[in-house]
């Protein structure tokens, strides 16, 4: 109550944040009126200018450490080299501070710099990746707030199409000045170019040098001079990988990277977040370049799998039986709950079998599955009911353990094969045997030793195999090219060509789809994102959607997040979703608004959270004869031609893959804004976004609206959901379930309303949660890591001479 009232008095935080940084704009306004009156020589020796102002400041420091340091070469005793290291740890944080002091002092007039040249580049012929065009942006106020934010060395969260990429351009040029490297981290290769070569335009007319790491080859003396360029462009991979490389070489001179001096993140969110999941990993072979035994114990696998599914079948077919009982006028109770245990079985049997879904949507049938669950589980028996399963899912904890049966059906003939003795035991009983010699004992040892392994490499196996086959699902997780295995990343929908999964499974998962099964590799060199983006004196990032990571940000990285107002105001009308039973009437009803929209003349996009459902709703809307275009992560090649062919087409229809952090898609944002801006006297009017199911996280839900409504334009959303969609599924279904029977919701109808919105909001707070704590624990693991690494890449360049 208090904070809501000091809000409405105060504003929020980010409009108190916006408000301190105004007089900046101001004096920036100040500095440009001065410079229009500027010859375009004087214009461009202002670069110059400013390096003489921070060179003046901080050559002295400079050249105290650059004394210190070649001294430091020279020196023989050890006790002297560690003084002089301490000596030099300390004057580098004075000379950073002075140089950001510096560059607080002139700032104003640098981004006033910056904007003018904008300005007087309008309307000239630049090429960016072969296509000709003309410069025609100079940067909005709010786009100057964007960027004295990323100055400072925290987040801007700005809008889709507030024009991020020309923000990042004011505090590349000013952190580039003092000579020490900037860099612009991007999501995918090509934008790195494109946008080298764009922004590039600036910087090389202000007289700064402009490279790209990716339009370069590892290890290369042109990835050095990228690297040696004033502003550097490349993807985080590439950034990370270099870090990598440079600590396996040989020489001093193979090395590519300097000091890690200032970065800026775009689409932080992905990089920082959706990707810290997954460590950088260098790896080499080990052993054969294939692996036989997946294959091997694959068909037992597949069969077991059928044999559960036949079970559930089974136990459903008894469930539906049993339902007809317990409806009936007296009301059995018994049937009841033998209902319960039969249904609770085949949902931790086949959580996603479609009769178990249907039966679930019968009235009552929800609600005593849960209290048979609960009540297994006070009395800690709900292992004892499983056992009548071959294996059970944990679809929540992304786990699957075989039973006792299961593990029968696998070795009916030996109850020992997946029973892995305790060696210590073993060991002890072989040494208390005096009848054996000690060469004797030493064999025997060893014979248990190779059994044991191998018993445990079958265990492992089989194990990673009924993951392959119960958790993760073709063209979802992943999808099958030219005869190999490729992951789909769940957060920005591109395929992840020579990225494996460890631990065996991603070997499982080819011998699953009938690939070659390709060796495991042993790794090289790894570090996290976390950790690589934290060696950084100064970092900073740009995104649309980062206020819902907020605590994540401050708490790894030490970002604060700031949101920058729009340039114009949002009109886009955000409608709260509406729910179905089952997902057969939400695509009826998606289809019916797509149609609806389409004769409208609307421009529509269609989002979707895989692969494989972007192509039902494509199969859906084809046989209704509407045409449309599909982007996911199998077409993500023929990006720009579809994109190329929306423009010939009068009404525009993509179902969209996402997340999808596409190549072409902002040029296909460009293109369905235009044509949004052509309707924008008409309130209903601009681009319609229709989301299939809401994503894991709300940040992708933000993504896919926000790329409607874009600079004041019309726009609206819409959420279409299911109980049998997975997140409802796992968190929300039986709490609306119980809310459909009582109001005894008939097929079709539908629920809507700000409640729900809210309530499916924060069962996307509670996975958020589960996947924030699990990058929290990869890097605690990887900190200590980190100690040993930075220890020996340290020494190693002492012995460099550096």
């Amino acid at each position: 109550m208090i904070k809501q009232a000091v809000t409405n008095f105060l504003g929020t935080k980010f409009e108190r944040d916006v408000r301190k940084i105004q007089p900046i704009v101001d004096e920036i306004h100040r500095h440009e009126d001065r410079l229009k009156d500027f010859g375009e020589e004087e214009l461009q020796a202002q670069t110059e200018k400013f390096r003489q102002i921070i060179h003046e400041r901080t050559h002295e420091l400079d050249e105290k450490i650059t004394e210190l340091k070649e001294t430091k070469k020279r020196t023989a005793s050890a006790s002297d080299r560690e003084r002089m290291a301490m000596q030099i740890g300390q004057l580098e944080p004075e000379l950073q501070a002075t140089i950001q002091e510096v560059l607080d002092e002139i700032l104003p007039e640098a981004y006033a710099t910056v904007r003018e040249a904008c300005r007087r580049l309008l309307s000239r012929d630049i090429v960016v990746r072969g296509h000709d065009m003309q410069w025609d942006m100079v940067p909005y106020d709010v786009q100057l707030i964007g960027g004295i934010v990323l100055h400072q060395g925290k987040i801007a969260e700005m809008a889709t199409g507030e024009g991020k990429t020309l923000v990042a351009t004011m505090p590349l040029y000013l952190n580039a000045l003092p000579g020490r490297g900037a860099h612009l981290v991007t999501v995918n290769d090509y934008l790195a170019k494109r946008d080298s070569e764009w922004m590039g335009t600036v910087f090389q007319y202000l007289g700064l040098t402009v490279g790209c790491l990716d339009a370069t080859e590892p290890g290369t003396p042109e990835r050095r001079a990228a690297y040696e360029c004033e502003i550097t462009y490349g993807t985080n991979n590439e950034f990370g990988f270099d870090y990598l490389r440079d600590n396996m070489v040989h020489g001093l001179a193979d090395r590519v990277q300097r000091a890690h001096n200032y970065a800026i993140i775009d689409e932080v969110d992905s990089v920082l977040i959706d990707e810290a999941r997954t460590p950088l990993i260098i790896s080499g072979p080990v052993g054969r370049e294939d692996n036989k035994r997946y294959g091997e114990f694959n068909a037992q696998v597949s069969g077991l799998a059928r044999k559960q599914a036949r079970l559930v079948n089974a136990l459903l077919a008894e469930a539906e039986e049993l339902l007809g009982r317990a409806e009936g006028e007296e009301g059995d109770q018994e049937a009841w709950y033998q209902l319960g245990e039969k249904v609770l079985l085949a949902h931790r049997g086949m959580p996603k079998n479609k009769k178990l879904a249907k039966l679930l949507q019968e009235p009552g049938v929800r609600k005593i599955m849960q209290r048979v669950e609960a009540d297994y589980m006070r009395e800690k028996r709900l292992h004892e009911l499983e056992e009548d399963l071959l294996y059970s899912m944990d679809e929540k904890g992304h786990q699957v353990h075989l039973t006792d049966q299961g593990l029968d059906t696998l070795s009916p003939k030996d109850h020992e094969a997946f029973v892995v003795p305790d060696l210590s035991q073993v060991f002890h009983e072989i040494e208390k045997d005096e009848s054996l010699s000690t060469d004797e004992k030493r064999a025997k040892v060893a014979v248990q030793e190779r059994e044991y392994a191998e018993k445990s490499e079958k265990i492992h196996i089989i194990h990673q195999l009924l993951k392959a086959h119960t958790l993760f699902e073709r063209d979802a997780d992943y999808v099958v090219e030219n005869g190999q295995v490729i992951i789909v990343d769940e957060f920005t929908g591109r395929k992840m060509a020579g990225r494996r999964w460890s631990d065996g499974l991603h070997q499982a998962v080819e011998a699953k789809e009938a690939v070659t099964v390709r060796g495991e590799t042993q790794t090289l060199a790894t570090i996290t994102i976390q950790n690589y983006f934290r060696m950084y004196e100064k970092l900073a990032g740009m995104t649309g959607t980062a206020e819902t990571e907020e605590g994540e940000f401050h708490e790894i990285y030490g970002l604060e997040v700031v949101v920058i107002p729009t340039n114009r105001p949002v009109r886009r009308i955000d409608q709260d979703d509406v729910v179905y039973k089952t997902k057969r009437e939400k695509y009826a009803a998606l289809l019916d608004e797509i149609e609806r929209m389409h004769n409208r003349g609307l421009p529509i996009l269609v989002g979707t959270t895989s692969v494989d459902t972007s192509e039902t709703v494509s199969r859906m809307l084809r046989r209704r004869g509407i045409k449309h275009n599909v982007l996911n992560a199998k077409y993500h090649e023929r990006e720009a031609e579809i994109v190329d062919h929306l423009a010939l087409l009068v009404h525009y229809i993509v179902v969209l893959q996402q997340p999808f952090a596409g190549v072409e898609v902002r040029q296909l944002d460009t293109l369905l804004g235009a044509l949004d801006r052509r309707c924008n006297d008409d309130p209903p009017c601009g681009l319609v976004i229709l989301g299939t199911e809401r994503h894991d996280s709300r940040r992708i839900d933000r993504q896919l609206r926000g790329r409607s409504g874009r600079q004041g334009d019309a726009g609206s959303s819409l959420f279409f959901l299911s109980l049998e969609d997975d997140l409802m599924r796992l968190f929300m279904a039986e709490r609306l379930a119980k809310i459909m029977d009582r109001l005894g919701a008939e097929e079709g109808e539908v629920i809507t309303h700000p409640w729900v919105t809210k309530a499916i909001e924060r069962a996307q707070k509670r996975v958020e949660l589960t996947n924030f704590d699990a990058r929290k624990r990869l890097l605690e693991y990887d900190d200590v890591m980190n100690q040993q690494r930075e220890v020996i890449y340290d020494l190693r360049r002492a012995r460099s001479g550096t």
